[in-house]
């Protein structure tokens, strides 16, 4: 039996629904994560205000700080075609690659952040060991988040050369 295209429509929405709340669980706010998760369910991986307004059926206005959002944590990017007028807001194929490469460098201004603020309150007072513990934990996730995209590439490289 062929599938109707509202049901497939349907069931987009529905995943599009389902994924941005993971990400709201996770921490995102609502609207951003709708707007990211509808940008990786399109085939394109890209849509205009417009184009996000309709399909998540809310406001100009709420697309407008989603995007900005977005935007400002490196999770899509904004563009326009050439010869068209209207921005576009698009999400790559690696996108979480480069949303955890940029918050690798996160990382290193929260762990200086710790040894400053250790500096401030006395390291060997209670809240100075705790924010020297804290910059302990930054250093070594920048060492394990390095290592883990460093294979990750590793591991693309090897599936693009097995699928082709």
């Amino acid at each position: 039996m062929a599938q109707r295209p509202d049901e497939a429509d349907d069931r987009v929405a529905h995943y599009v629904e389902r994924f941005a709340l993971l990400m709201s669980e996770a921490g995102v706010p609502r609207m951003p994560a709708r707007v990211f998760s509808a940008l990786m369910a399109t085939d394109t991986g890209k849509l205009t205000a417009t184009e996000l307004a309709v399909v998540l059926q809310v406001s100009p206005a709420a697309i407008s700080g989603a995007v900005r959002y977005l935007d400002q944590v490196g999770m899509i990017n904004k563009g326009r075609d050439p010869g068209n007028r209207r921005d576009h807001y698009a999400v790559s194929q690696d996108a979480w690659f480069e949303a955890i490469t940029k918050r690798d460098k996160m990382l290193v201004l929260w762990a200086e952040a710790a040894a400053e603020g250790a500096e401030t309150v006395g390291r060997d007072t209670p809240a100075g060991q705790r924010l020297l513990r804290s910059q302990r934990f930054f250093l070594f996730l920048l060492g394990e988040v390095d290592g883990l995209l460093q294979r990750w590439q590793a591991e693309e490289a090897r599936y693009a050369a097995e699928t082709q």
